[in-house]
């Protein structure tokens, strides 16, 4: 029986990522995802109270793994410049994965405040691994670089989810160099 519970809880979080990506947080209705996995509606509400915990559930599964990704390239990486390129490229490489495409649509949705204490954890880490490589190359302000940076990330991310003209390559090269020489390169 839980088997079967845990089976039905995947299939609504697929549904749910699958709605986020196609159609933002918008898309995410109880309806939709009872009609994406053939459950009733009352049977989505024995797994979820609201749309809230449908993302809180997301991000707590997603994020973590997603994070993970972006510390494995940055730790592979040999120098604190390397270690920055990864963290930029590897998290604008993952911008057409489902899972990526739901953390974005959640983080610009409406979340409670426990969900947004987990997003806020996750992304500590890997702002952490930042602070330390800026730190490496010197920087005064590793900190408050780290949250610039992830301001260039971010608007990476959404200039590839908006299907700008330029290729997704061209952005991340963009990003890059921005990242490591500043804008005055």
């Amino acid at each position: 029986m839980a088997e079967h519970r845990s089976m039905q809880r995947d299939a609504l979080l697929d549904a749910a990522r699958s709605l986020l990506s196609e159609g933002g947080t918008e898309a995410l209705t109880f309806p939709a995802l009872a009609e994406r996995t053939g459950l009733a509606r009352s049977s989505v509400y024995e797994y979820f109270r609201s749309r809230a915990a449908v993302v809180e559930e997301l991000c707590a599964v997603d994020f973590p793994v997603w994070a993970a990704e972006v510390e494995a390239a940055m730790e592979a990486a040999p120098s604190a410049e390397a270690k920055i390129e990864a963290y930029v490229r590897s998290q604008l490489a993952l911008v057409g994965d489902r899972r990526h495409r739901a953390v974005v649509a959640i983080s610009a949705g409406e979340l409670d405040t426990s969900a947004r204490e987990k997003i806020r954890a996750a992304h500590g880490g890997l702002i952490a691994m930042v602070v330390e490589a800026l730190a490496a190359l010197g920087h005064h302000e590793p900190r408050l670089t780290a949250m610039l940076l992830q301001g260039v990330v971010d608007s990476a991310v959404r200039r590839i989810e908006l299907g700008a003209a330029e290729e997704p390559g061209t952005i991340a090269d963009a990003a890059v160099t921005m990242a490591l020489r500043g804008v005055l390169g």
